[in-house]
This record gives C-alpha cells, sequence and structure tokens, in this order.
C-alpha cells in the first residue's frame, strides 16, 4: 500500500498563519499600538471624560446671590443675564467657560466660571498626574503665604525687662523694652485674624486654594473706584476648575469687602465640586 507524501512546508505555513493571529509580540509581551509601549507601562487615564455645560452649572440661586442687580431688571432681561455667555472653545470636551455681568447704580460685578479636562500626552504620566503639575504652577502664580510651620519658637531665658547678651559689637537691648523694634508676624496658609488673605483651602476637591486680589484706587471715565477679585481654584482628578469673581465700585475709591465675595465663591465652589462625584 503506497504512502501519502508528508508536505513540510504545508506544516509550516500552518504555523506561520496560527502565529500572524496572535496579538503577542516577537517577546509575548502585549504592545499599545497608540503609545507604542507595552500597555502595563502606560499610565491611567483621569476619571472624567467629559465636562459640565458651564453656564448651566451655577444654578439661579447662586447667580440671584452673586448677581444682586439682575432683581430689579425687567422677567426677559434677567433671564438672559442669568443665562450667561458661553466662551468659545473648539473641543468642549477638554475646556469650557461661561460669564456673566451685572450692572447696577453702585456697580459692577462679573463672575466667570472655566472648567478644563487635562490629558497627558506622554504615555508614562497619568492624567492626574497632569493635573497636579498644572495646578501646582497656579498654585505658584497666586504667591500664596507659606504655610504656618509646626516647629516650636525658640525659648528665651531671659524675663520681660531683663538683659539678653549681645553678638560681640551689637548693643544689649532688654527684651520687652520699648526701644527694640517688634518682630514681624511671619504670614500663614491657613487664615488671619480675619481669615480673609489668600489661602490654601481644605475639604473642596483634591486641593484648591483662594487667591484675593484688590485695587485700592484707579481711574474709570474719570471717576475714582475700588475693586477686588476673589479666585478660587480647585481640582478633582483630572479636572481644574476656576472660579474669578470681582466686584467693582462706581465713583467710589472703597474696595468692595473681601469676606462677602470669598463666601459666595466658596460657596459656588462647594455646589460645583458636588457636580463631579454625582
Amino acid at each position: 500500500m503506497q504512502r501519502k507524501a508528508y508536505v513540510p512546508g504545508l506544516a509550516l505555513l500552518v504555523a506561520l498563519a496560527s502565529g500572524c493571529s496572535s496579538g503577542s509580540g516577537g517577546d509575548g509581551s502585549t504592545a499599545d499600538s497608540k503609545a507604542g509601549v507595552p500597555k502595563s507601562a502606560v499610565a491611567q487615564p483621569g476619571k472624567y471624560r467629559t465636562l459640565p455645560e458651564p453656564c448651566r452649572a451655577v444654578n439661579k440661586g447662586a447667580l440671584k446671590d452673586m448677581l444682586p442687580g439682575a432683581a430689579a431688571l425687567a422677567e426677559a432681561d434677567a433671564t438672559k443675564e442669568y443665562a450667561g455667555t458661553a466662551d468659545l472653545t473648539y473641543d468642549t470636551d477638554r475646556r469650557v467657560g461661561c460669564r456673566w455681568k451685572d450692572e447696577t447704580p453702585e456697580g459692577v460685578r462679573r463672575l466667570t466660571v472655566d472648567f478644563e479636562r487635562v490629558v497627558s500626552y506622554d504615555p508614562t504620566v497619568s492624567d492626574d498626574d497632569q493635573t497636579k503639575q498644572l495646578y501646582g504652577k497656579k498654585e505658584t502664580a497666586a504667591n500664596l503665604p507659606a504655610p504656618k510651620s509646626s516647629a516650636p519658637a525658640p525659648s528665651v531665658s531671659a524675663t520681660a525687662g531683663s538683659s539678653v547678651s549681645p553678638a560681640a559689637g551689637a548693643p544689649s537691648v532688654p527684651v520687652g523694652s520699648p526701644t527694640g523694634a517688634p518682630a514681624s508676624p511671619s504670614p500663614s496658609g491657613s487664615g488671619g485674624a480675619d481669615g480673609v488673605q489668600p489661602r490654601r483651602l481644605s475639604g473642596l476637591g483634591d486641593a484648591a486654594f483662594l487667591n484675593d486680589v484688590s485695587s485700592p484706587s484707579g481711574t474709570d471715565g474719570g471717576s475714582a473706584t475700588g475693586q477686588r477679585t476673589v479666585t478660587v481654584v480647585f481640582r478633582t482628578s483630572n479636572v481644574i476648575v476656576t472660579i474669578e469673581y470681582t466686584a467693582q465700585a462706581v465713583a467710589s475709591a472703597a474696595v468692595p469687602d473681601s469676606k462677602e465675595l470669598q463666601e459666595q465663591a466658596q460657596a459656588l465652589a462647594g455646589k460645583l465640586v458636588e457636580q463631579f462625584s454625582e
């Protein structure tokens, strides 16, 4: 009986076809075609893939508090003011914003809200880490006071009115003497006596800070004005939210009160961060 011939080339062709259908590389690892690196080395993407609609993100109750002049307008005009004006953007999944303007005989108030979704194009850097870097730059630019030091103050054994040995060549000045210049208080990031200076905030997203900039005097059409802008910035995962709230007094050099503006800006920030935890 004649045996069937064995064809080695056919077996090799089948083996090659089987190998080509596999997703593994020559070393057995699976490659990410987009990043060009093994998937195990690719950093995690951010939690958020979209952003809120900015002009609808601020509820009407907050707008009534922050834009008090709208209450005196006709209903149609008030509705238009509360609607806000969306910022021009070409990618609503990456950055969106909205702004409002409120005018009264006493002054002008402006509110802006900005949402930025950060995406890292470095496959080894996560979106969250890229967001931390960008947020850090914003915080540094705000030039906030340094956090209060927890180190204990150096002890002084001399009592008030007694002399402390000076360095060589320096005059002796009694501790507590009226001729001695008082020490300047160090800045604190947790708020001072009135608790309204620029500072870092806790309990708002992953990190947050507040800045407060005033213009005691200036000119606006020949009239002296006072202006204050309160900015609250917070980050949550791969999104950075910025709120700017400005009050400008017309025909007055008095700067608007910090406490009111800060409370309203922080209250709005608390409402916005809730939208990212839903």
